[in-house]
């Protein structure tokens, strides 16, 4: 699966310029803006298929609604919270990352603050600027034997901690995610929050921003910690209460900060960052000119590999999308898709509960991306373009509920997809032969030769006995100019047969086939 239309990606912040060259070597129109305003960004994005920024640009729902070509925003960096992945996620844009771009500088600039808080470096070398020479006012504390508490253990958090762990800290920490026996073997005992606020000597957050954990050090966690307790935030503005931190640091409760991120950047508010025991920097976690070569290769990277079908990573929205570039789920995702559009054409309604069941060992986990595209054959046209990022959203916006089971026991070595309409007789049922979607069952009746799920369809159900279809549908092929590529029956039901007939092209005229049918209707897939 390609992105055959990827051809002009806008950099709209700073970027090594190996961005722009490795997009260009994809054969990708590269346009370089940084430093846009909000109207200068509206009006480059219209003609745009793809969209880099780092932190500066906020990619807003007018952003992306007035881009009407971007299929892809790519984030040079770590954090999203610049972009409007809902918003994003409704239009069918794909949202990614790179997840480990800046990792180490971000790390590595979170041991240093740690390392200024122990011994006051900047203070200390503000001071001797100013002439002063105040040895006693700058005693500091050895980190060895101190605790480290980590909110969060990811990639950066980990870093962090096997970092300091060299300098005889001892660490403890907290993740939703990461199982205890994981971070176990980077050296961290994981805790619940409220045995951690009172044994840490220093505290370093390491989270994404989200509601959760907005304001997660705030007047009631200070309260509980150690007084005089030392805080690291290098991830986000908004993890620590930004008041609570100035009211605990006005009494003594925190001892010292150090923050490399605020709420508003630049801080409007000078309050905190101007208190003699906060150290503070502009956003520097990703400033490092490896940071940013390896942020801008990566992420050209990404969306080359994206627009020529080799593979998706960094997906933040589109986990479905990315089983897309696996060779062995290709063929099932573009069946699935063929038969949610040939249950559309048979129920002639895209609401409602659709039942969809994966057969036999081969198809176990794949319901997480085979239910998307079903319903994305089902939506194709609805108002919306209907994809892997947004169907699930957009079916639950039409009323249509979806519910996926599966089953091991499967006739077919390679695996069988039913899809259903509950409460109505509409079912469909395909496999993959070789690497082609193929249709063995409809409404209960089995075809003979299962039938290409390919090209321009003709689909309709005639009594069995009914001998003039077939010629009277050559007969329309013949005067529009049109060729029988293909033609498969089913067997009889209550005395009636499908027949899919597959076309070199549309038919535009159907009224003379329909007196020797009881249904008939077109697709193309």
């Amino acid at each position: 699966m390609a992105f055959a239309k990827l051809q002009k990606v806008l950099i709209s912040d700073s970027l090594d310029p190996c961005c722009r060259d490795i997009l260009q070597a994809g054969g990708i129109q590269v346009l370089e803006k940084p430093g846009l305003s909000k109207e200068e960004l509206l009006q480059e994005i219209r003609d745009c298929d793809g969209l880099i920024v780092r932190s500066a640009t906020k990619v807003s729902a007018d952003v992306l609604e007035a881009a009407g070509r971007l299929q892809v925003v790519g984030r040079a960096g770590t954090g999203v919270d610049n972009v409007d992945v809902d918003a994003a996620t409704r239009k069918g844009v794909l949202v990614m990352n790179t997840p480990t771009g800046n990792s180490l500088s971000a790390a590595e600039l979170t041991c240093g603050m740690i390392l200024c808080l122990a011994r006051q470096i900047p203070q200390a070398a503000a001071s001797m600027k100013e002439g002063k020479w105040d040895r006693k006012k700058y005693m500091g504390m050895e980190l060895n034997g101190k605790t480290l508490g980590v909110l969060g253990l990811g990639r950066i958090g980990r870093e962090v901690a096997t970092r300091m762990q060299a300098f005889g800290m001892k660490t403890i920490g907290y993740d939703p995610i990461i199982t205890p026996e994981t971070s176990a073997a980077f050296g961290v005992e994981q805790l619940p929050l409220e045995q951690i606020w009172p044994r840490c000597d220093f505290i370093t957050v390491h989270t994404p921003l989200l509601p959760s954990t907005t304001g997660l050090l705030n007047d009631s966690t200070f309260a509980k910690c150690r007084r005089g307790v030392q805080v690291v935030n290098c991830a986000r503005g908004g993890i620590v209460d930004e008041g609570a931190l100035l009211r605990a640091l006005r009494s003594g409760q925190c001892g010292g900060a150090a923050l490399d991120v605020f709420t508003q950047e630049p801080p409007k508010d000078r309050d905190l960052v101007d208190h003699p025991n906060v150290i503070c920097c502009p956003h520097l976690g990703a400033s490092t000119r490896e940071a940013q070569s390896r942020c801008g290769k990566e992420i050209a990277m990404q969306i080359v590999d994206m627009a020529t079908g080799k593979g998706l990573v960094g997906v933040v929205n589109g986990q479905a999308l990315s089983k897309a570039f696996a060779p062995q789920t290709k063929p099932w995702i573009a069946l699935a898709k063929a038969l949610g559009t040939v249950l559309h054409g048979l129920a002639k309604q895209a609401t409602g509960n659709v039942q969809v069941c994966t057969l036999g060992a081969p198809l176990k986990d794949a319901s997480s991306y085979l239910a998307p595209a079903v319903v994305s054959g089902m939506l194709a046209r609805g108002k919306k373009e209907a994809t892997l990022v947004n169907a699930m959203l957009l079916a639950q916006e039409a009323g249509l509920k979806v519910t996926a089971t599966h089953g091991d026991t499967c006739p077919e070595p390679e695996g069988l997809l039913q899809v259903a309409l509950q409460g109505t007789p509409h079912r469909v049922t395909g496999t993959v032969q070789g690497s082609s979607p193929v249709l063995r069952e409809l409404n209960g009746a089995t075809f003979k030769q299962p039938a290409p799920l390919v090209g321009p369809l003709l689909i309709y159900r005639a009594k069995a006995s009914e001998t003039n279809a077939l010629p009277t549908l050559t007969g329309l092929l013949g005067k529009a100019g049109i060729q029988l590529q293909s033609y498969h029956s089913s067997n009889a039901v209550v005395g009636e047969q499908w027949s899919i007939a597959g076309l070199s092209a549309p038919l535009s005229d159907l009224a003379g086939l329909k007196p020797c049918t009881a249904e008939v209707f077109q697709l193309h897939l």
